[in-house]
């Protein structure tokens, strides 16, 4: 389907001012950011100390990530995106007035920081998932590309602006320029009408949707691949982000001003990267992509390293910048491209949880063996791990996610002989199939493929049986948690699904299609028959 250019989305008034509105939040949270990372260098000259601020920034979205997936999917989500905003607001304002009264310490620093990503967690996946509501479906991969676009605009300007702020006015008046950004978001959310949810009898419950989310992501081995390259990239390119506040003061002698200008250059950089990679991506495929981003990061690291002048090292963030957009885009277009539509938020949700996982633990790490052996010798060693991970798991492919993700809808609604409550269960169906003797091993083979997609879409059991009496008779079973779980798996079926279903079916002997029926658990009593 043709788009009207990568700047098609801007033309949808409501997108428009949401997404300046987010352009301008992000600013104010890369100047926040800032402030509180140069901060903890006045307060302590501990490795671990400005570490510790940098995990307390991203461990929140390594432990609420996968809720917040679930809310986003069940709350409405403008009202709960204002309602995250006057949170991230309150934390601002708090380091304003604290600051201003002289009395931040470590430990408030790391506390409100700690609630600014709790706040970072809740926000991410929703704002993800309210840009289909807000553009047409041919204009959805520009408008992905212009957030991505505008949070690095907002890297580059934030950063820089904050050290100059911080500079010229001090921290109270960074934190302040902090909060005024935020009265520009929430305002955006009131102006903006969004359509209030259409009832659904189907609509999941939190708990049931976090326990199918965590379904899917175990059993999605494409996901799984996506996650492992991902955790191995960022706990080792961590090292540079935990470290980089001290590499400006000690191995630059520089101040915040500085500081800002190195974080305004990888903002830049990422600008220049994401420009560059349509180009990239005609000479390298996704794999080539990281493995060129591992080993351009690894460069930066031993480059800052050896201490080099401040000129050089604003020119190699720059290259930072661009080779860690095109790791980010490579690796969440990747997850992107294997998600089908029903679990998106929520296994991204998972993705974001594993990339700020590494990211706070290997800040951790790192700021705790650079306290040990130093700086320069820090980021060496990460250096050569980033590069030796980097080639060795070059072997471990990333999915091409060129399956069709879209609902079959093939499934013929269930037969019942009196309506069934939505939360009876569990649910065991029963798929009855006849196969020769001499069909049996190939046909086992894609019903175990099969299998993958009965868990992914819900299952939590699954198993295959033979008629001792008639080998030719197999029975296929899987265990759902309730009906209208089950009445949801008839949603999730996509046309990849279906492909694997009729490559199973083909084995099939009997005059019609396979028998499939349906068990449902009875209440303690129900139905039982007593004796006279």
């Amino acid at each position: 389907m043709p788009t009207g250019g990568g700047f098609a989305p801007l033309r949808q008034p409501v997108f428009a001012v949401l997404w300046a509105a987010t352009v301008l939040g992000n600013t104010g949270s890369f100047m926040r950011d800032v402030a509180s990372s140069w901060l903890v260098t006045d307060l302590s000259a501990s490795p671990a100390a400005v570490a510790m601020v940098q995990a307390a920034g991203t461990l929140p979205i390594f432990l609420l990530a996968i809720p917040a997936g679930v809310l986003s999917d069940t709350m409405d989500r403008r009202k709960f995106l204002i309602l995250i905003q006057l949170l991230l607001a309150s934390v601002s304002i708090s380091l304003m007035v604290l600051s201003h009264l002289g009395l931040l310490t470590v430990s408030s620093l790391v506390a409100l920081t700690f609630v600014g990503g709790i706040g970072a967690a809740l926000m991410g996946p929703t704002w993800q998932s309210i840009v289909p509501e807000l553009v047409p479906k041919r204009d959805l991969k520009s408008a992905v590309a212009l957030n991505s676009l505008g949070i690095n605009i907002a890297r580059s300007i934030g950063p820089a602006a904050g050290g100059v702020l911080l500079t010229g006015f001090g921290a109270a008046a960074t934190y302040g320029a902090d909060v005024l950004s935020y009265v520009f978001v929430i305002a955006a959310l009131l102006w903006w009408r969004r359509a209030p949810n259409a009832d659904d009898a189907l609509t999941e419950h939190f708990m049931g949707a976090f326990r199918a989310g965590l379904r899917y992501a175990r059993a999605s081995r494409e996901l799984h691949v996506v996650l492992f390259r991902a955790a191995v990239f960022f706990a080792f390119g961590s090292a540079i982000w935990a470290l980089l506040p001290l590499v400006a003061r000690t191995l630059l002698a520089g101040d915040a001003g500085l500081y800002g200008i190195l974080l305004g250059a990888v903002g830049a950089g990422a600008i220049l990267g994401a420009l560059v990679l349509p180009r990239l991506r005609q000479w390298l495929d996704a794999d080539g992509l990281l493995l060129a981003s591992s080993i351009v990061t690894a460069l930066v690291m031993a480059v800052l390293a050896l201490g080099p002048p401040q000129g050089v090292a604003v020119a190699i963030l720059l290259l930072l910048g661009a080779a860690w957009i095109i790791a980010l885009t490579t690796l969440n277009g990747t997850a992107q491209a294997i998600l089908p539509n029903w679990v998106r938020g929520r296994a991204l949700a998972v993705y974001l949880t594993v990339f700020n996982g590494a990211m706070a633990g290997g800040s951790l790490g790192w700021g705790l063996v650079a306290q040990a052996l130093g700086i320069p010798t820090t980021l060496l060693i990460a250096a050569v791990g980033l590069i030796a991970v980097g080639v060795i798991l070059h072997r471990v492919k990333l999915p091409t996610g060129e399956v069709d993700l879209v609902a079959s809808n093939h499934w013929p609604e269930p037969l019942t002989a009196d309506p069934i409550e939505h939360d009876r269960g569990p649910v065991m169906i029963l798929v009855e199939y006849r196969i020769r003797a001499e069909d049996r091993a190939p046909f086992l083979e894609a019903l175990n493929r099969l299998a993958g997609e009965r868990r992914r879409d819900g299952a939590y059991g699954w198993g295959v049986t033979e008629d001792t009496a008639d080998p030719e008779r197999i029975m296929e079973w899987f265990m759902v948690e309730s009906w209208a779980e089950h009445l949801r798996q008839h949603r999730r079926v996509s046309n990849a699904d279906a492909d694997l279903q009729r490559e199973t079916t083909r084995y099939h002997i009997g005059p019609e299609k396979p028998v499939v029926q349906h068990f449902v658990a009875l209440e303690a009593g129900r139905g039982r028959v007593e004796s006279l």
